[in-house]
C-alpha cells in the first residue's frame, strides 16, 4: 500500500553505467548485437507510504536526487502505470565551424572571454575564462593571419591557456617573483634538493608528465598524481569526485609509457556536514548549494565507486572540516602507479610520438558532458556554471581499457606515445603529444560520438571520460585494434602527427583550425592581465 512514488533518473545525455552494464548483459546473454540507435537507460522509483500529499512528497524528494545531472517525477498513485520517459539527446544539427569577429569594442571581447561566443539567438555558449589581454593577443594573432578565428580555434586556446592546465596563478609573475611561484618556489626547491642529494636522487621524472616517479627498487618506478576536483564536486559531489579519481588512474596510465594504477588516495575538505545553512549560487537566491553533508556523501560514494569498480584499493585519505569549506569544498583524488625501468630494453619514463604516427583515441565516446570543464574550473562558481562542465565516470570501461593497455598493449610495443584525455579532451591531448615531434593535423569526422548533433568545437574540446590519446606507428595498427577489439575497447584512428608545427584540425575535408603550435601553447600574454 502507498501512496505516492518518487522515480528518479538521469538527464539527457548524462553516463548511465547501470544502463550501459544492462545493456551489455543483455546482449551477451540473447547473443545479439545492438544497432547504434537502440539503448538501455537507468531510472529508480521510490514508493512512499502514509498519508502524504504531492507537495509534502515533492519536498522530500529534493533531497533525493541532484538537478544538474538528474530529473525527478513525482507520481501519485493514481499515476500508475505512468508513462516511460526515455532520456534521449536530441540537438539541433550545427555540423559547421562559425567565424568569429573580434573587430568588437572592449566590452564585448571581455564577455566573450567571460561568458563564451554568442550563439544566433544571443546566448553565450559559456566561459572561456580569457582576459581582456588574452582576447586581444588572439584578435592580434589572427589579424596578423589575416582572417578572423573560428568558434573552434578560440574555444581550443581557452583550453590550452587555462587556469586549470596551465596554472596560470602560480605560473605568473607575482609582484618582487618575476618568473613566479612555481618556478622559484614548488620546481625550484625540488631542483634545488635534487642537486643537493646529487648520486642520492632518486627522482626520475617530475614536473614533465601526467605524473611524476621515483625510483622504487632495481627494476621498478614508483609513481603519484593527485589533483583537485572542487568546482565539479560543489555542483553534483559523486560525479565530481568519481570523475576525479578515474582522471589521477588515466594520470598513472598516461605515465611514460603507462604505469599500472595501484592504490589511491583521497582528501576531502568540506563544511561541517550539521550545518544547515543555506547559500546560492545566484543573487536571487534560486540555485540552492548543495548542503555540505551531501557533498561529504557524494564525495565518498565517488571516490569508492571510481576506485573499486576500477579494481583499485582506496588505501589513505582524509576529511577536514570547516566552516569556510561551505561555499565550495576542496576534492583531492590520487593514484600510485607501478611500472617496469623498463621497457623492451629502453627507458620506460621516455616516449616521443613521431612524424607519420598515426594518432589513436580509444576508450569511452565523445558527448557534451565536459564541455568547459577546464574553463569553468578556472572561473568561480556563480549561476553561470555550466551542467554540462560536470562528467560521470564509467570505470568500468576504463578497467577494461586499462587492463588492455598494460596488460599487452605496452609490452607488445604497439605505440610510440600515449597520454590521458582530461581537460580540453582531445584538442589539449594531441596538441601536447604533437609537441614531440612538431605538429598534427585531425579529421574531426573521425572521432567516435555518443549521439549525433554535436559542433565540431564541442568534439574537440569535450572532457567525457575513460579517453586515451596514442601515437601509433601505421604498421603497428592492426595489431593494436586487435587487441582493444578483444577487450571491448573501441579505437579509432583520428589523424596523424607531422613535422610540420601546427596544429590542423578538418571536418570532412575542410579545414577549420590552422595555429601555428608555438601560439597554441606559448602564445597567452603573461604578466598584468586585463
Amino acid at each position: 500500500n502507498f501512496s505516492g512514488a518518487i522515480e528518479i533518473g538521469f538527464l539527457p545525455g548524462v553516463t548511465d553505467n547501470v544502463g550501459t552494464t544492462a545493456r551489455e548483459t543483455i546482449g551477451d546473454a540473447l547473443k545479439r548485437k545492438w544497432k547504434d540507435s537502440e539503448h538501455v537507460f537507468y531510472s529508480r522509483c521510490i514508493f512512499v507510504a502514509g498519508a502524504l500529499k504531492k507537495d509534502e512528497i515533492e519536498k522530500r524528494a529534493r533531497e533525493l536526487y541532484n538537478p544538474i545531472i538528474e530529473r525527478a517525477r513525482v507520481l501519485g498513485k493514481s499515476d500508475f502505470p505512468s508513462t516511460i520517459i526515455v532520456p534521449r539527446v536530441h540537438l539541433a544539427q550545427h555540423a559547421k565551424a562559425d567565424t568569429v569577429n573580434l573587430d568588437v569594442s572592449d566590452e564585448e571581447l571581455v564577455a566573450i572571454g567571460k561568458k563564451g561566443i554568442a550563439n544566433t539567438d544571443g546566448t553565450r555558449r559559456g566561459p572561456l575564462a580569457l582576459s581582456l589581454s588574452a582576447m586581444e593577443a588572439i584578435r592580434a594573432y589572427f589579424k596578423k593571419q589575416k582572417r578572423m578565428p573560428t568558434d573552434i580555434e578560440i574555444e581550443s586556446l581557452a583550453q590550452t591557456w587555462s587556469e586549470h592546465c596551465k596554472h596560470t596563478i602560480f605560473a605568473d609573475p607575482l609582484d618582487e617573483v618575476h618568473e613566479g611561484i612555481y618556478k622559484r618556489y614548488i620546481k625550484g626547491a625540488t631542483e634545488k634538493i635534487r642537486e643537493q642529494k646529487g648520486k642520492s636522487d632518486f627522482c626520475v621524472s617530475v614536473f614533465k608528465d601526467n605524473s611524476g616517479a621515483i625510483v622504487f627498487d632495481d627494476d621498478y618506478l614508483i609513481t603519484h598524481k593527485v589533483e583537485t576536483h572542487n568546482s565539479p564536486s560543489a555542483l553534483d559531489p559523486f560525479g565530481g569526485a568519481i570523475t576525479g579519481i578515474v582522471g589521477v588512474n588515466r594520470d598513472c596510465l598516461g605515465f611514460g609509457m603507462g604505469a599500472k594504477p595501484i592504490a589511491n588516495t583521497y582528501g576531502f575538505c568540506v563544511g561541517d556536514p550539521g550545518d544547515t545553512s543555506m547559500l546560492y549560487r545566484d543573487k536571487e537566491k534560486q540555485q540552492p548549494l548543495l548542503s555540505s553533508r551531501r557533498i561529504l556523501e557524494g564525495v565518498v560514494k565517488g571516490i569508492n565507486a571510481g576506485g573499486n569498480q576500477s579494481g583499485i584499493p582506496t588505501s589513505l585519505g582524509f576529511v577536514a572540516t570547516d566552516a569556510r569549506y561551505r561555499g565550495k569544498p576542496l576534492v583531492f583524488a590520487g593514484t600510485v602507479g607501478l611500472i617496469p625501468r623498463k621497457i623492451h630494453g629502453k627507458k620506460s619514463h621516455e616516449k616521443k610520438a613521431r612524424a607519420s604516427d598515426l594518432i589513436v583515441v580509444a576508450g569511452g565516446r565523445v558527448g557534451l558532458d565536459g564541455i568547459h570543464g577546464a574553463t569553468f574550473s578556472s572561473e568561480a562558481l556563480a549561476s553561470g556554471s555550466p551542467a554540462t562542465a560536470v562528467q560521470i565516470g564509467d570505470p568500468i570501461t576504463q578497467k577494461k581499457m586499462s587492463d588492455a593497455i598494460i596488460r599487452e598493449v605496452r609490452d607488445a610495443g604497439l605505440y610510440s606515445s600515449i597520454t590521458d584525455n582530461g581537460a580540453g579532451g582531445i584538442s589539449c591531448s594531441i596538441a601536447e603529444m604533437a609537441k614531440e615531434c612538431g605538429g598534427c593535423v585531425v579529421d574531426l569526422e573521425k572521432v567516435p560520438l555518443k549521439y549525433p548533433g554535436l559542433a565540431p568545437w564541442q568534439i574537440w574540446i569535450s572532457e567525457s571520460q575513460e579517453r586515451m590519446t596514442f601515437a601509433v606507428p601505421t604498421a603497428k595498427w592492426n595489431a593494436l585494434k586487435k587487441i582493444f577489439d578483444r577487450h571491448g575497447v573501441e579505437a579509432r584512428r583520428v589523424g596523424v602527427f607531422t613535422e610540420v608545427k601546427r596544429c590542423v584540425v578538418r571536418d570532412k575535408g575542410k579545414t577549420i583550425t590552422d595555429m601555428e603550435m608555438k601560439f597554441l601553447h606559448d602564445g597567452r600574454p603573461v604578466g598584468m592581465q586585463k
